[in-house]
Order: C-alpha cells, then sequence, then structure tokens
C-alpha cells in the first residue's frame, strides 16, 4: 500500500485547521480521504465543495440514489467505503 504524507489534526493550522473542524462537526472526526488532502488544503477545499455539490446539490437523482452509486462504485473498486 501506498504511504502519503498528511497532517495530523493537532498539527493543522490556518484553512486546514478549519477544514478539519467542519470535517469533525461533519463526521465526528477526520476520515482518511479527506486527511490525504492535507498537504493541499485549497485543493481539499474544493475537492469537499464538489462533493457536496455532488451528493447534496440539486441533481435528478435522489440522494438514496447517488448513496448506492456511490457504494457499488466503492464495492467495484475494492475500496472501503
Amino acid at each position: 500500500m501506498a504511504w502519503i504524507e498528511e497532517v495530523v489534526p493537532e498539527k493543522a493550522t490556518g484553512l486546514l485547521k478549519r477544514l478539519y473542524g467542519d470535517a469533525i462537526k461533519r463526521a465526528g472526526r477526520v476520515w482518511g480521504i479527506v486527511r490525504i488532502m492535507s498537504l493541499n488544503p485549497p485543493a481539499m477545499r474544493d475537492s469537499m465543495r464538489f462533493y457536496t455539490t455532488v451528493m447534496h446539490g440539486d441533481s435528478p437523482l435522489s440522494r438514496r440514489q447517488r448513496e448506492f452509486l456511490a457504494t457499488v462504485v466503492s464495492v467495484e473498486l475494492d475500496c472501503r467505503y
């Protein structure tokens, strides 16, 4: 498995600290998928905005359908969802 350097929440500052705080409010913790973007907080911010738009924004698909598709893709790619 590849190793990716990341900033732990306790050492985060500035934008990263705010983004980690948002992640904790949203999910109760900072998941690995978020931590791997920690060396580039602007990319993390934009990625989370994109995710929020795709999963929670206006769409012809219901939230349930979007979650189902995300789960199926994760299983197909052998990823933890």
